[in-house]
């Protein structure tokens, strides 16, 4: 673990590095959100209640759901992952004691570090303009649950994007799997509009697909909604299907690797 642990130190000093991209990140999230404001805001003009959800319970979930991006979000980790295999880079560890996925996920976990601090400075600079029109629950067992749900998600979209990276041993560019992969978890993760809004059969039918948990579980966790998924129970049944995908995503992580590398073919001394 002491090699991870390096490699985890040396993530957090190559992402301090490009503090100034976390920082206009931190601002486009935070002009996305007043987006979401005005256009929610709109949507609820003479309508108190749209599918259960009230302006400050739909207000409240997207703040988290963008502050938990920060913490959770494999942004460029299958762009970084391709590019390793096509230039070569991908060769160094196979010729050393360290697990690549390990590795990965290291320099992943540091990513996160960074990129969630910023997060938290962009919630403070934005929460006096906010506040008085979110519905923020306390209930303890929320944090209690909310946070391992939280590092499931991060696996589960880490995963992922490790399987789309491992893609480049077939494939020159993955650019077009990537954005297909994008757009479905942006729609199915509940990144556009809160997952209850769905029809109840197909919500039933998303809760049991892995986008359900990239973004919409740790947040629906964190929130308040409609009678259907309030209360503990709703929140261990969802655990338990969320560390069975997360499970089954390292495995296929680590199945995709070990038959990229039958193709792979290292040249040069």
């Amino acid at each position: 673990m002491i090699k991870y642990g390096h490699a985890f130190v040396i993530g957090l000093q190559s992402n301090l590095v490009y503090r100034w991209n976390y920082a206009v990140r931190s601002l486009f999230w935070f002009c996305h959100l007043l987006v979401v404001f005005i256009l929610w805001g709109a949507a609820y003009a003479g309508n108190p209640s749209i599918g259960g959800f009230s302006f400050p319970r739909t207000l409240t979930y997207f703040v988290v759901v963008f502050v938990m991006q920060f913490f959770v979000g494999a942004f460029n980790e299958d762009y970084l992952i391709s590019e390793d295999i096509r230039n070569g880079l991908i060769n160094q560890f196979l010729l050393k004691p360290i697990n690549y996925f390990a590795y990965r996920l290291s320099v992943f976990s540091a990513a996160r570090v960074v990129s969630g601090a910023f997060g938290i400075l962009s919630l403070a600079v934005a929460l006096p303009f906010f506040i008085a029109h979110m519905d923020v629950p306390h209930e303890g067992w929320r944090i209690a649950l909310g946070v391992p749900a939280m590092a499931l998600t991060a696996m589960i979209q880490f995963s992922m994007a490790y399987c789309f990276g491992m893609l480049a041993f077939w494939f020159l560019e993955i650019q077009g799997f990537v954005i297909l992969s994008m757009a479905v978890e942006t729609l199915l993760g509940g990144q556009i509009v809160p997952l209850d809004l769905l029809p109840r059969s197909v919500f039933n039918v998303v809760r049991f697909t892995p986008f359900f948990y990239q973004a919409y579980f740790p947040a629906a966790i964190l929130t308040r909604a409609p009678a259907g998924r309030e209360g503990i129970e709703f929140a261990l049944h969802g655990l338990a299907i969320e560390a069975i995908w997360a499970f089954l995503l390292v495995c296929l992580a680590e199945a995709v690797w070990r038959r990229g590398l039958r193709r792979h073919t290292a040249a040069g001394g």
